[in-house]
């Protein structure tokens, strides 16, 4: 089975093509920066840079939606192949061709962070997730209001 996942932040804005023809196909390029889950000592790079291809309706989403520093859950599967480049070097290359992209915060997070969240029912705010911990404060009074008990 060939499956990856992968949630990162874009490096720039998609790269948007469109093939030749009649029926030209939308084909979209960017790269994911992927954090690593541990760090060795010796490691001063903690981020892996994921090339990632979508193509059709996917890539005239990537072009209308998505945006440097965007945070990205990416579905796929890992395609290697392989070039020659003008100068008659062989270059090989791996892709994750893109079958499923969704955003993993919302819209407004990165100029929300450290002010108030609203949510989507509309019924109370909290204070946005801390940097460090990742976890929102959750108010008082209004376990009537989770889903959950």
């Amino acid at each position: 089975m060939n499956k990856v996942m992968l949630m990162g932040r874009l490096t720039r804005d998609p790269d948007i093509r469109y093939s030749q023809g009649e029926n030209a196909t939308a084909v979209a390029r960017y790269t994911l920066a992927v954090d690593r889950r541990f760090k060795r000592d010796s490691d001063t790079q903690t981020a892996d840079f994921i090339s990632c291809v979508a193509f059709g309706r996917s890539a005239e989403f990537a072009e209308k939606y998505l945006h440097q520093g965007m945070k990205m859950l990416v579905t796929g599967r890992i395609q290697t192949g392989s070039y020659t480049n003008r100068d008659g070097q062989k270059v090989y290359t791996t892709d994750v061709i893109v079958e499923d992209q969704e955003f993993a915060e919302s819209k407004n997070a990165d100029s929300s962070r450290g002010s108030r969240t609203e949510y989507a029912s509309g019924s109370f705010t909290a204070a946005a997730p801390e940097a460090d911990s990742g976890f929102m404060n959750i108010p008082d009074g209004i376990d009537e209001e989770l889903p959950f008990n």
